[in-house]
């Protein structure tokens, strides 16, 4: 029985006809048997999928969730004395990461990068062992590669995300008041960081801003900046010493669970515990600037607040 294949024919399939293009050139069909029609193209379809799915899932552009902007209350009564005094907050439209970056999508990024992670060998895992600064060259890097301008959130616009943002019920943790159910913390974590995703998710659809790794946030940390931070788009004050790190992690009971909760760490160390999620400005712009304020005392108290906590 013939095994020659009718390609002018085939060649017209909007489906087959560029597999059967694709399989020729790569070699697989020059000159060799091939199965009988419709079962070859039930298994030349099914490995095209496959590949098709597996990279596109491991790509690098991330799976971002768009955040509508609002006004929400920042901090906690019954939190740490740097999470007073509570504060109204406005924020415009932005997209956060669905899940926080894995170690594959990392690797994709920076492929040169030879620091090794605390929990390797786990693909599907967030991220860590890396500092603030190894997550700008990485941002830089994405950036280059898919023409965006992803960057890491601010700490109001992680603040506003973990709570659920304009969909908001008032959770203590991000999507729970229960707070194994949304996060891997000491107790049930195992001593280690688990896959992204494995918990509830937030009002957001967002995954793990509550446990599993903390994460890097934009801003310096002061402890009483809340009592001078603008209410426009804040982005923290312009210096300090420690960055902003939230959410709490596999290595903590209480500490930085709570949305609310300010944690902060040394930008160049590297910590088993500390990972990220990308944000990006709705427009693709650049980071949100502070938006001008009606003329009142806020620059005074603002100017002896970084005389006070910061030193100029």
């Amino acid at each position: 029985m013939s095994t020659a294949v009718n390609w002018a024919a085939r060649k017209q399939s909007p489906i087959f006809g560029p597999i059967d293009m694709i399989c020729r050139k790569m070699g697989y069909l020059k000159n060799r048997p091939i199965m009988p029609g419709v079962l070859k193209h039930a298994g030349i379809t099914c490995i095209f999928f496959f590949c098709v799915h597996f990279i596109s899932a491991q790509g690098t552009s991330p799976d971002m969730v768009f955040v509508h902007g609002g006004k929400f209350k920042m901090g906690s009564l019954f939190g740490g004395s740097d999470e007073q005094p509570v504060h109204q907050v406005v924020l415009d439209d932005f997209y956060m990461g669905r899940f926080e970056v894995t170690q594959r999508q990392w690797r994709l990024i920076m492929d040169r990068d030879t620091n090794k992670f605390y929990f390797g060998r786990c693909d599907s895992c967030p991220a860590e062992r890396i500092s603030w600064n190894d997550v700008q060259e990485y941002i830089r890097n994405l950036n280059e590669k898919t023409g965006m301008n992803f960057r890491l959130p601010t700490e109001a616009e992680w603040e506003f995300a973990a709570r659920g943002g304009l969909l908001s019920k008032g959770y203590k943790y991000s999507g729970s008041n229960t707070d194994t159910a949304v996060a891997w913390k000491v107790g049930n974590s195992d001593s280690r960081t688990h896959p992204v995703g494995g918990k509830k998710p937030n009002e957001l659809g967002i995954y793990d801003m509550t446990g599993n790794v903390f994460e890097w946030c934009a801003d310096w940390y002061a402890p009483a900046w809340y009592g001078v931070s603008p209410s426009g788009n804040p982005v923290g004050p312009p210096e300090g010493v420690f960055r902003i790190i939230r959410g709490g992690s596999w290595f903590h009971d209480y500490s930085g669970l709570a949305s609310s909760d300010r944690e902060s760490a040394n930008p160049s160390f590297r910590y088993g515990y500390v990972g990220f999620r990308l944000c990006r400005s709705a427009a693709n712009s650049k980071p949100p600037a502070v938006k001008p304020e009606k003329p009142d005392s806020a620059d005074a108290k603002r100017k002896a607040f970084y005389k006070k906590f910061i030193g100029f």
